[in-house]
This record gives structure tokens, C-alpha cells and sequence, in this order.
């Protein structure tokens, strides 16, 4: 198979062609599944590099983006479901606090310190170098069908279809 380079080190396989009627027979969790670990994979590959968790990049994030607002417990009712490798999320937070990334107002709120800040900002442009490997060759009309056809698939399955809040 013909292999191109995105200019950028990274080099990506021509997708073979099928008829749509074998398409159409693919089983959806077999390919959602390996989409996920590999996006997945890749974002906790450039996390590591900072010595992050996705827990950790999830409380950096709702800490910079509600400062104050957010405190232990209502950040692991939040963010629980999502989490799938047991990690502590009580250690998450104690390890940013021990960084000094984090600081937590005496009634729990968790703000974001300059150097957290700082080292959100660094994670997430490591994050945005994943998604954009993901999204090379996809237009943005065939990703939102993608996104609303797995919405749709979720749903139908008795989960919650809505974006996350």
C-alpha cells in the first residue's frame, strides 16, 4: 500500500477501497474499539511525557475552565465513568496539589496555580497533535456524521447520547 507523509514525521496508509455492501457488514465495535485505543493510546502516550494521567489532564482542565467551582467530590462524580484503568483519582489531585499546579480554597474549590496553567497549556497542544493525526483526511462533514452515528449507536443501546456537559 502507497504510504504519504503529512510533512510533519508522521506517515499514514492509503485506505484500501470497498464495496459498500461489505462495508455495510462491518462490525461496529470491533472498528469503535480499535478508534478508541488508538486515540486513546496516542493521548496517553503524549500525557506520559509529562508525567500525566488522563485523570490529571481532565482535573486540569475543569479547574481552568470553572476556577473554584469544582472540589473532590463533585469532580469524581464528574469524571468517574470515564476513567478506565483504576486510577486514583485522591491521588491525582494530591499529585497536583504536590506539584503545585493545583491549590484547593478551604471550602475545596480547585483553581489552577500559573505553573498548572502553564502545564495544561503544554498537555493540551500535546493532546491537539493527536487529534489532528486523527482527523487527517477527514473532512469535517464525514467526522460530524461519524460523531452522530456513534451518538445514535450509544443511544440506541441504552446510553446517553447527548455531548458529554
Amino acid at each position: 500500500m502507497p504510504r504519504w507523509s503529512n510533512g510533519k514525521g508522521h506517515v499514514s496508509m492509503t485506505l484500501k477501497e470497498y464495496p459498500h455492501e461489505v462495508l455495510a457488514t462491518q462490525p461496529i465495535g470491533a472498528w469503535s474499539g480499535e478508534a478508541y485505543r488508538r486515540v486513546v493510546g496516542g493521548l496517553r502516550e503524549q500525557l506520559a511525557t509529562e508525567g500525566l494521567t488522563q485523570p490529571h489532564w481532565w482535573t486540569l482542565n475543569h479547574a481552568a475552565g470553572a476556577p473554584g467551582t469544582w472540589n473532590r467530590t463533585t469532580l469524581v462524580e464528574r469524571l468517574a465513568r470515564y476513567e478506565d484503568l483504576g486510577i486514583d483519582f485522591e491521588e491525582v489531585f494530591d499529585d497536583l496539589v504536590a506539584r503545585g499546579w493545583l491549590v484547593e480554597a478551604e471550602d475545596g474549590g480547585m483553581t489552577l496555580t500559573e505553573e498548572g496553567e502553564a502545564a495544561r497549556l503544554r498537555a493540551r497542544e500535546r493532546n491537539l497533535s493527536v487529534h489532528r493525526r486523527a482527523h487527517e483526511g477527514v473532512d469535517e462533514a464525514e467526522f460530524v456524521t461519524a460523531i452522530n452515528v456513534l451518538r445514535r449507536i450509544v443511544a440506541n443501546l441504552g446510553g446517553d447520547g447527548d455531548l458529554p456537559r
